[in-house]
This record gives C-alpha cells, structure tokens and sequence, in this order.
C-alpha cells in the first residue's frame, strides 16, 4: 500500500478498504499466494510484516538480540508449562478474532499441542502472551495491546529491550480495548507470572540477559 493511498484514507477521500479474513488468508496460503511461514501476520484486515529488529536494521530483520531473548523467556517457561498442563507456542497465529491473526513471539497455550492440529488457539485458550520489543515498541504498546485485551488475554508482557525491562499489562477491559494494570520490572526483580492458579516467578535479568 503506498503512503498515497494512506494519506486518502486517512483524510477520508479514498474509497472503504475491505478486511482481508483469517479463513481468507488460509485459503491465500493453500493456493501458494503466501508463502507458509512468510514474516506477515493478519492484523484487523491487513497483513502486516513482523518487526523483529532493533532500531538502525533493515528492514524484515530477524535480530540477535531478539532471537536470544525468545529463546532466554522459552527456555524458562517450557518446563514449568508442560508441568501445569500448557504449552509454549513460538512466533505461531493465534486466531483473535475473524479479522485478526497475530503471531506474537510467545504465547502460553491452555491444553494439549494435539488439540491444534486443524486449528490455532483461540481467546479462550491463551492464558499469556509476550512480544519482545525494540523498534516494534509503539505497535505492540498500541495495535497489539488493543488486539489482546480486546480479546480477553488475561497477561501480556512486552520484553522492552531499549529500555532493559519488561512491562506486565494484566486486568484486559476487552470493551475499551486496554489493560487496568500495567508495571514495570527491571533487572533484580522478578515478575509472578499466573496461569490457572499456578504461580512461576520469572527473573527479569535471565531474560534481558
């Protein structure tokens, strides 16, 4: 889309877009439109590329330092999921809403894997999500904090690697599109994380790390 026909339909001169759907998107992948696995996700209608980097790359970029704080939060959170009868799910859709199918960097998923085979997880079914954040910080702070409390996501957390600390966004008001409570832990604190009663407290520097 160009900046253009951005600028008409933000002054309200261009004609209505249509939303592309989830089932859509699905049928464009089938046919080989989109390439399976392509760094896109479906957010309210439009598709959208995935900011993986840290501000100064190319774009598309998949950074080290993302990559490693993906692989620091999974490794603490796979053992003691699997012990509580969840799941991790690693940069996958979730299907929010007919219009809306982000893949956020991780995701705890209520259940067993088998139970996804012909489907992704839906509202009901996620307990967390965290998205790991650098350039992408206004999108998730805005667009991606509207689209999980919205869906009724009970914990969200951004890994804020420009500033080294994470922010817990719990308390979703899916009416209004935001989260009651939000707190900042940094370094030397360590953050409750709460799924179905159970409790695991993550240290904020073994994910900065």
């Amino acid at each position: 889309m160009t900046t253009a026909i951005l600028e008409e339909l933000v002054a309200g001169h261009a004609a209505s877009m249509v939303p592309l759907t989830v089932d859509q998107v699905h049928e464009m992948i089938d046919a080989g439109i989109i390439l399976d696995g392509a760094p896109i996700e479906l957010i309210d209608g439009t598709l959208v590329y995935k900011d993986r980097g840290v501000a100064g790359d190319q774009p598309m970029t998949h950074n080290p330092m993302h990559a490693a704080s993906v692989r620091r939060l999974m490794d603490l959170l796979a053992t003691w999921c699997k012990s509580i009868g969840c799941f991790i799910q690693c940069q996958l859709p979730v299907t929010l809403s007919k219009t809306s199918a982000p893949e956020p960097d991780l995701a705890i998923i209520l259940g067993d894997p088998d139970a996804f085979v012909d489907r992704h997880p839906g509202p009901g079914e996620i307990a967390s999500i965290f998205e790991i954040g650098h350039s992408s910080l206004r999108f998730d702070r805005k667009i991606k904090q509207r689209l999980y409390a919205s869906a009724g996501i009970p914990t969200y957390w951004i890994v804020n690697l420009r500033e080294r600390l994470i922010e817990v966004y719990l308390q979703p008001d899916a009416v209004n599109g935001t989260y009651s409570s939000r707190t900042e832990y940094r370094p030397g604190q360590s953050i409750p994380l709460t799924v179905g009663g159970h409790v695991l407290d993550v240290d904020v520097a073994a994910v900065l790390a």
